[in-house]
């Protein structure tokens, strides 16, 4: 019976019924709310997968924006019943991002850490979390000095998560 279903059951029994009739769009408001971390990547990797085989067009409207990175190409970021950006992902991530993190592992612990246009977001040990203020320099100039004034046994660069590039969008002044 349906009443044994899990919510991440129900809810792809739900996303196969939309199906029976071969919908081009389908419309899917917080389709994974309240669905545990398993469940929301296979629904996630359902829809990739109708838009990809069958060309079905997904609407999606969630406050996650994990679904939004892991099933959109194109975001369009509502505020108060206006569109106030619209763009596709990699478009957004080049263009609005001012910084990026790097995750560094020393050898030997630096006795200060002081980089222009980089701060420190934590560190414990032997390993620091820094934001590179890329407006201000570039990453490449970074990690150049990083690696010639410190002794350092692993870097990886990464870039901001996606949730932090969205409340830039809405904290910035409307026009």
């Amino acid at each position: 019976p349906v009443k044994s279903l899990s919510l991440g059951q129900r809810m792809r029994c739900e996303l196969t019924a939309s199906q029976l009739h071969s919908p081009r769009v389908l419309f899917l408001d917080e389709p994974t709310i309240g669905l545990d971390l398993v469940a929301k990547q296979r629904f996630r990797e359902m829809i990739v997968r109708l838009n990809e085989e069958r060309n079905t067009t997904v609407f999606l409207t969630s406050h996650d924006v994990s679904d939004i990175e892991y099933v959109a190409r194109r975001v369009i970021v509502i505020n108060h019943g206006r569109i106030i950006y619209d763009d596709d992902v990699s478009s957004m991530r080049r263009s609005l991002l001012r910084t990026k993190l790097l995750e560094v592992r020393f050898e030997e612990a630096p006795r200060a850490l002081s980089i222009d246009s980089v701060e420190v977001l934590k560190h414990s040990g032997l390993g620091y979390k820094l934001v590179v203020h890329t407006s201000q320099r570039s990453i490449r100039s970074v990690l150049d000095e990083l690696l010639d004034d410190y002794s350092v046994a692993d870097i990886s660069v990464l870039d901001p998560p996606l949730e932090e590039i969205i409340t830039e969008i809405y904290e910035a002044p409307q026009r």
